[in-house]
């Protein structure tokens, strides 16, 4: 399979290096397509991860396209690559509320995948939901759902409005945990630990936490009560978190951010 990016940014490189990294595809088989300063190309050619061009006519040699541009670039990105993208490819999108449609009536194409990256993708660690219109074929989405998996775990679902959903969990997730990461490291800065201190106590707290939930079927709810002992200091916390109503208004931010992710879809 002949693979093309368009866009070497952050997701595009990302893209690249896993799936030379896991073997998936060799260097001669990926293209990066980047339009920006020629000292931006030098820098992409240096990383020797694929064939670095600035000329749209490479798309006609990819069986795969994959868009990993910003949102608003797409009104002039769709009229450049147009007339060089044919009907058997596949094109895989990772814009963010750009809709199948859009892609669809701008590209003259019917073999559309959407994904929702997140942002541990950059380290293998990510979480990826998709969807594929039906004139995608099973091996092409498997295909498609490997190289997807070289920067993580996927997820693929049939409605396409689970993306939204899945930028308010999965995409813009992350974030709260650093919400809460520095609300945490702050308090411990409060009770006398010096940064570095609470930091190593909170990071490491985090990632130990994470682990034994993945490691066991146990709920988020049973490892709480294993935690929190009757008349303990974790109740006490508890305690608190529950008559703030903390789990509610972390409800409420999902939400929030699901509404605006499928304003941005409309537009």
């Amino acid at each position: 399979m002949k693979i093309l990016i368009i866009g070497g940014g952050n997701m595009g490189i990302t893209y690249a290096r896993a799936f030379i990294n896991s073997r998936v595809v060799a260097s001669d088989q990926l293209m990066i397509l980047e339009k920006s300063l020629k000292g931006k190309m030098e820098d992409l050619s240096k990383l020797q991860l694929a064939k670095i061009t600035a000329q749209p006519d490479c798309i006609g040699e990819a069986d795969l396209v994959i868009i990993a541009v910003k949102p608003q670039d797409i009104g002039v990105l769709f009229d450049e690559i147009r007339p060089h993208i044919a009907g058997s490819q596949v094109v895989l999108s990772i814009m963010a509320g750009v809709p199948i449609e859009r892609i669809k009536v701008g590209l003259g194409v019917d073999k559309i995948i959407r994904a929702m990256p997140n942002l541990p993708a950059q380290i293998g660690a990510g979480m990826t939901v998709f969807t594929a219109t039906d004139a995608v074929t099973r091996l092409e989405q498997g295909a498609v759902q490997n190289l997807l998996a070289t920067t993580g775990k996927t997820l693929l679902v049939e409605e396409e409005k689970l993306l939204d959903a899945a930028t308010a969990i999965s995409g813009s997730g992350p974030a709260y945990v650093y919400y809460f990461m520095d609300a945490m490291i702050q308090a411990g800065k409060e009770l006398g630990f010096e940064p570095a201190q609470a930091q190593l106590l909170v990071s490491q707290t985090f990632s130990g936490a994470l682990q034994l939930f993945q490691q066991n079927a146990l709920s988020g709810e049973e490892w709480i009560n294993k935690v929190a002992s009757k008349g303990g200091t974790t109740e006490a916390a508890l305690a608190v978190f529950k008559q703030k109503k903390l789990a509610t208004h972390i409800a409420e931010g999902a939400w929030a951010a699901f509404q605006r992710a499928e304003a941005l879809s409309e537009h």
